[in-house]
């Protein structure tokens, strides 16, 4: 018969190898990214113009209702998206189709590789660059390393959107997870 204390033992050994497999040592170790991430947390950037800025969070707010019913807490949202994505050069749609795939817009939401938050960042990524005090649930902190991440795989991968979410993921090599990416942003977030 087996006990709960072995049982908990093999959970725990079953997570470690999940978080091995999902989460390669390479990009803890990677520089760059450690150097872009620290520059994000310090980052400024947003709307260019007051109209502009309307029509988006209108438009956008309509769509993301089905996930975020409180209507201040999504205009809130879609403003710090908008913010970060346009911080690092991407489309601000392009964040909420990952959010909506990673998180399905769950701030607290966590990964069985532990994953935090709206984008699913890795909470190694904290110490990499030493402000372990952040907390990943944080909307701001959570857009701005997600956004920072994504920027430097879509840099890695330029001519190739579905590798760089397949690295933002941790999929490389696999198609799933950069169609459900690219499935939410042609039918959901694109303009049109």
């Amino acid at each position: 018969m087996t006990s709960r204390i072995d049982l908990a033992i093999a959970f725990f050994i079953l997570q470690l190898l999940i978080t091995a497999a999902v989460c390669p040592v390479s990009a803890s170790t990677d520089p760059e990214l450690r150097k872009l991430l620290k520059e994000a947390i310090e980052s400024d950037a947003g709307f260019e113009d007051r109209f502009d800025a309307q029509v988006w969070l209108l438009d956008m707010s309509r769509r993301l209702e089905k996930f975020v019913t409180d209507p201040k807490a999504r205009i809130e949202l879609l403003k710090q998206v908008h913010y970060e994505a346009r911080r690092v050069g991407i489309e601000p749609e392009l964040v909420l189709a990952v959010i909506e795939v990673e998180s399905r817009f769950d701030k607290f939401a966590i990964s069985v590789s532990g994953a935090r938050g709206l984008m699913q960042v890795m909470p190694f990524w904290l110490n990499e660059i030493g402000i372990s005090d952040n907390n990943l649930f944080k909307i701001r902190t959570n857009l701005r390393m997600g956004c920072t991440i994504l920027r430097y795989y879509i840099d890695m991968e330029p001519d190739n959107l579905g590798r760089a979410l397949a690295r933002y993921n941790g999929s490389l090599g696999k198609n799933i997870y950069p169609n459900k990416v690219i499935t939410a942003l042609r039918e959901r977030w694109f303009k049109q």
